[in-house]
């Protein structure tokens, strides 16, 4: 069996729209610049409001993807 190592970063995703939506745009964003993205769990959702309105949802997710040495280092 091959054994994989996977790195999770935690991601804070905004919309206009939805959760949803706010969820997406964070994986979308991510899948275009990190490799083999494998989950994405929601962490927390919240609401930016603005004079009584709700102007912006805010999804924050942890994404995991496979661990590339060399290739992901901060």
């Amino acid at each position: 069996m091959d054994e994989h190592l996977y790195k999770v970063v935690e991601l804070v995703g905004t919309s206009g729209e939805s959760w949803e939506e706010a969820a997406a745009c964070a994986v979308e964003t991510a899948g275009k610049h990190l490799k083999d993205l494998r989950i994405a769990e929601v962490t927390a959702m919240d609401l930016q409001i603005s004079e009584g309105k709700v102007v912006s949802y805010r999804t924050k997710v942890k994404v995991s993807f496979k661990y590339h040495p060399g290739v992901h280092e901060n």
